[in-house]
């Protein structure tokens, strides 16, 4: 018998296909019109299957955030595959190992320790280690500072070296995450992108051609300026599910968000005014919550879908509190019986998703039609 999203057993997570297919779509279609190369990022789902989707299954093109990742696509037939963190030489030995698997794997540096560390492991057959280079332009996260003299030498002793091969510049936007409305994303994208370009012509005044180079973030790429199309390559991640937090920064709709977590009521609470639900942080994280992440002080954790009137105002291990939004109010009970099931909207899928070893896929007619298990790990 066909189970329905109904039948799933709470808490769980369950992610609409066709959403994931559309958000993929639009996303490469974004690309393509700025003709620019989409490297999608593998950390938001983790999954085999929504990679395959995200690379319209050609299965190049990737970036991940952990070797355990890396390893998975590279067992799946993924190609060109960059480990997109900064490199700590003390997992150079796996990095080696995937380098002779594959035929075009990357890692990035910001730094002469890495750089060094790497020069001195031979891969092999004459092979070369493929090197990125992570920027920071002024986005406040890692990187080498796209304006420093340090950016030169390093792309410069990538160069001279005959045991690399400097594949290009990478920068993540994640200061569009703060602040508010789509002006603030376009000004990230912009300052980001020209601070990138800035650096390319600086490396072609020293005759050197830097073959990639590009910037990334769900907001940046979800809602693209026109100078984005001189890079050569956006990297986003989130946008493969979405989530609240996306919704209010202009990335998506509602509609849009493909995943939910599934929760049961399991308790009525009429001394205190509250419900609890089958669903704590072990379940939805303790990312986001209202007065963090941009989104309404005092608006709780997540979003239940269909009931503005409610929130999810605190969560503790495996059960949640749900309360009127208005605080003055009164929850009417009978209108919730125990077992009444709600949908919750992550403020950040990608810590939700991390929560659960199995995603539960629904159709477009809330049959669960796969399972899908993430990679987990590090």
């Amino acid at each position: 018998m066909q189970r329905k999203v109904y039948d799933l057993s709470t808490p769980c997570l369950v992610v609409h296909k066709a959403k994931v297919k559309s958000n993929a779509d639009k996303m490469q279609e974004r690309a393509d019109r700025a003709g620019v190369a989409l490297r999608p990022h593998f950390k938001t789902s983790k999954c085999v299957e929504a990679a395959i989707i995200q690379t319209g299954g050609t299965k190049r093109c990737m970036a991940v955030s952990t070797l355990a990742e890396a390893e998975c696509l590279q067992e799946n037939g993924f190609e060109d595959i960059l480990y997109a963190v900064p490199l700590s030489t003390s997992k150079i030995e796996r990095c080696a190992r995937l380098a002779r698997a594959m035929n075009d794997f990357s890692v990035m540096i910001d730094s002469q320790h890495s750089l060094i560390a790497l020069d001195s492991k031979n891969l092999g057959n004459d092979k070369q280690w493929n090197i990125f280079v992570k920027i920071d332009c002024n986005n406040g996260r890692a990187g080498i500072l796209y304006s420093s003299d340090d950016a030169l030498v390093l792309v410069n002793a990538i160069i001279k070296s005959n045991k690399l091969n400097f594949r290009g510049l990478y920068a993540h936007c994640g200061d569009s995450y703060h602040g508010t409305g789509l002006d603030c994303v376009h000004q990230v994208a912009k300052r980001t992108t020209l601070n990138v370009l800035e650096l390319v012509e600086r490396l072609k005044e020293e005759s050197i051609t830097c073959p990639v180079y590009g910037i990334g973030s769900t907001p940046t790429c979800s809602n693209p300026i026109p100078v984005m199309s001189k890079l050569t390559e956006w990297h986003p991640g989130n946008y493969i599910f979405y989530d609240v937090f996306q919704m209010t920064k202009g990335s998506c709709s509602q509609d849009e968000i493909a995943c939910f977590v599934l929760t049961r009521v399991i308790g009525h609470y009429p001394q205190s005014n509250h419900m609890i639900v089958d669903c704590g942080f072990t379940a939805l994280s303790l990312h986001g919550g209202g007065d963090c992440c941009g989104l309404t002080p005092g608006s709780g954790y997540r979003k239940i879908e269909g009931h503005p009137e409610l929130k999810l105002a605190e969560m503790n291990q495996e059960h949640g509190l749900i309360r009127p939004v208005n605080e003055s109010a009164t929850l009417e009970f009978a209108t919730y019986p125990i077992g009444t099931i709600f949908r919750i909207f992550p403020d950040h899928s990608c810590a939700t998703a991390a929560m659960h070893r199995v995603f539960f896929i629904a159709d477009e007619s809330e049959n669960i039609i796969e399972e899908w298990r993430p990679v987990s790990g590090w």
